[in-house]
């Protein structure tokens, strides 16, 4: 059995495609891959939800770790492209982060907020006084 298991790895090792495949220079980063769809994902949601530390701590992290993919021998540049999508998707968050609570995002989407909700009111109000004078024509 175990002489069958040391074949099978020689052979996948000898192709240089299925040794990289199974290899952790590409499982590493495809595991990895979930950081930065994450961070894709959230683009799209209030800013409200944005935690400023972490955002920031991810962006340090994915800010060394573009170094060090390039540093290790080979290069593994999967590793650097997850990292470097993940660092660019940070500093949108980070900058949506300060636009909200720091640059009055946060001011301007409640004005928003209160301005939908007064045409929200009109209308209503609008709704009722037709009612009104259909019930009182009749």
């Amino acid at each position: 059995m175990a002489a069958a298991i040391k074949a099978l790895n020689a052979k996948i090792r000898s192709n240089k495609y299925t040794d990289y495949f199974c290899s952790t220079h590409f499982w590493g980063p495809a595991s990895n891959f979930g950081i930065p769809i994450a961070a894709i994902a959230d683009m799209s949601k209030d800013p409200e939800i944005i935690s400023g530390r972490m955002t920031g701590a991810l962006t340090l992290y994915s800010g060394t770790f573009m170094r060090y993919a390039l540093a290790v021998t080979p290069a593994n540049y999967l590793l650097f492209g997850c990292h470097a999508i993940n660092f660019s998707s940070q500093l949108v968050q980070g900058y949506r982060y300060l636009n909200y609570y720091h640059f009055g995002g946060q001011d301007a989407a409640l004005a928003a907020k209160a301005r939908e909700g007064v045409s929200v009111v009109k209308d209503k109000a609008g709704e009722v006084k037709e009612r009104a004078k259909e019930v009182v024509g009749k």
